[in-house]
């Protein structure tokens, strides 16, 4: 029986497991102590002092976020000792922070601002000082980097280390010339990041954003030359709806067909086709290397964050990697022959957008050998965030939009493309279709529920007919690193390996709406935004790639086999060490 601590807050009594943080259990009693430091497991460091509380007996303020809970402990969450000290300290970090709130693209939803409206700062000059100055960093093709709005909360330097295992960034500097950098100061795109883009969910203001690409794409919807098709990523549909209060983990793939047809693209495409399309490549390709004898484990290539690890943490495991494009890569081959070619275009003309929930997609854009028909597959990448600030600009109630379907040129696709948004997507869309092709036999039972859930490192082991296969299923770089170390040293074996850069997968992506402290640290954001996607899998008549008649018809009128030579030249790659400067 596990040990409970009793204790009251604000006169009420409560009870809580021993161990528990005041912050924590004054959350369960409805109470939101603010932070902006605090991220659960990640970032506990108790720096910024907005958490403070009142303990009787304790003459100084305590800091909740870090404080555990003790037997008969009187907590105080709202007395105007604390209320002073809670302004107080937001008007010292408000005294050294470049105040251009009208202009910041976080303005409405930074949690600076949300935090000192709620305390009624009214003059934010109180304690008005040197404002340092630094040189706005965009050097890097995915984000950028604002230090005179950072607070120093150093929630993306843990982002980096914690989550990732990588370390690009940290806190250089001493007193009030403490600032985050690369080392050396050296420019983001100089430095080992991969373009993953967890630095940016996590920092709680203007500091850090994504590479915006939305006035390239308003040019080319404004250009009567250009034929302008846009693709939705599968996990896009389950955190738009965040951008405009719904609640997390609603579906709001129809609403958001609407919008793009109201902003004005051509035509309206889902990148589910172009996932199925990636399985009948990757699942051939490695039945292949599983017959052949050649190089295992295979290790997906889909997530740009992690392959582009791998090119520079990894480099050993290179051969591991599938050749497959990701699916916005291989949709944007597609688009630009096959489409082309139906639709009697020249892909100089077709401008093709992505809407993903992935900074790292903003780099693979510009990757070498992504470019099918002499042209770059993708011509312009927008986060889930970009693509909602789009929506607002056009003046869309998005709540009230009605539900439509996409175009069906391109927009067909099957249960198994819409998972791929989830860790564990792409492995169990692909046992879905080697499990078939492996025993000849038809399932009518689809769900591989141990590759499912947002644990960080899953692993299984399938019977199909004589073969046994060995999976792992991983999110977090951290946790690739640990397994590819094992690997290394002979401790695991596996035979296919998923690996996807984000905790959770697509559906926690570095480009996916933002979400403050308070939500972050108590609600499981990964399982209710995953949910919303294995819920439409459910709802698709078809749910197996090899089922999807849109991609039997591109075979037979185009690339003729899986694995072929047409669509090796399409939509396959090749990968490169890559070598940081610092």
């Amino acid at each position: 029986m596990e040990n409970m601590v009793h204790l009251k807050i604000n006169n009420m009594p409560v009870e809580v497991k021993a161990g528990t943080t005041i912050l924590r259990a004054a959350y369960k009693q409805g109470i939101d102590i603010p932070t902006l430091c605090y991220l659960k497991e990640i970032n506990e460091i108790g720096a910024c002092r907005i958490c403070v509380v009142e303990v009787k007996g304790m003459q100084n303020l305590v800091t909740s976020c870090v404080a555990p809970v003790s037997e008969g402990m009187e907590v105080f969450t709202n007395t105007p000792r604390v209320r002073a000290a809670h302004k107080t300290n937001l008007e010292l970090i408000l005294s050294a922070h470049k105040k251009s709130c009208l202009s910041c693209i976080r303005s409405g939803d930074c949690e600076l601002q949300t935090l000192s409206r709620r305390y009624g700062i009214s003059d934010e000059n109180r304690f008005k000082g040197e404002e340092p100055e630094y040189e706005f960093d965009a050097s890097a093709v995915h984000l950028t980097r604002d230090n005179a709005k950072c607070i120093l909360c150093r929630r993306c330097v843990a982002a980096c280390h914690a989550i990732q295992g990588i370390g690009c960034i940290g806190a250089s500097g001493r007193g009030f010339d403490t600032h985050i950098s690369c080392a050396f100061e050296a420019p983001l795109e100089e430095s080992p990041c991969i373009s993953c883009g967890q630095c940016v969910v996590a920092c709680p203001t203007g500091a850090l954003s994504e590479r915006d690409c939305s006035a390239k794409v308003w040019n080319a919807i404004s250009n009567p030359e250009k034929h302008v098709i846009v693709q939705t990523a599968p996990s896009v549909r389950a955190t738009l709806g965040e951008a405009f209060g719904m609640p997390i983990g609603t579906d709001v793939e129809g609403k958001m067909v609407a919008a793009l047809r109201r902003i004005g693209f051509d035509k309206v495409y889902d990148t589910d086709l172009a996932a199925d399309l990636t399985i009948m490549e990757e699942a051939t390709e490695f039945l292949n290397r599983y017959k052949n004898g050649e190089t295992l484990p295979m290790i997906t290539s889909c997530c740009p964050g992690w392959v582009k690890y791998c090119e520079m943490h990894h480099p050993e495991f290179i051969p591991n990697l599938s050749s497959c494009k990701s699916p916005q890569q291989m949709f944007g081959a597609i688009s630009k022959t096959y489409y082309a070619e139906k639709m009697g275009l020249a892909p100089e003309d077709i401008f093709t957008v992505s809407i993903m929930p992935c900074t790292a997609k903003k780099f693979e854009q510009f990757r070498e050998d992504q470019n099918a028909a002499g042209l770059p597959d993708i011509d312009g990448v927008l986060t889930t965030r970009e693509f909602a600030r789009m929506i607002d600009r056009v003046g869309l109630s998005f709540p009230a939009l009605p539900n439509e379907t996409f175009d069906p040129a391109l927009g067909e696709s099957s249960g198994a493309g819409v998972i791929f948004g989830a860790t564990g997507g792409v492995m169990e869309a692909a046992l879905r279709t080697a499990t078939e092709v492996l025993t000849g036999d038809s399932f009518e039972k689809l769900d591989f529920s141990a590759v499912r859930g947002t644990q960080g490192i899953k692993e299984a082991t399938y019977q199909l007919g004589e073969v046994e296969l060995r999976v792992c299923v991983i999110s977090g770089l951290e946790n690739a690193d640990t397994v590819l170390n094992a690997i290394k040293n002979g401790d695991v074996h596996y035979d296919f390996i998923e690996i996807m850069a984000c905790p959770g997968g697509c559906i926690n992506g570095g480009g996916q709406p933002t979400q403050p402290s308070n939500v972050q640290n108590f609600v499981d954001l990964k399982s209710l935004r995953a949910q919303a996607l294995y819920n439409n899998d459910k709802m698709k008549t078809i749910r197996k790639s090899h089922e999807n008649p849109l991609i039997k018809k591109i075979y037979e009128e185009f690339l003729g086999e899986p694995n072929g030579h047409k669509s090796h030249e399409l939509l396959h790659t090749s990968y490169m060490q890559r070598v940081s400067k610092y």
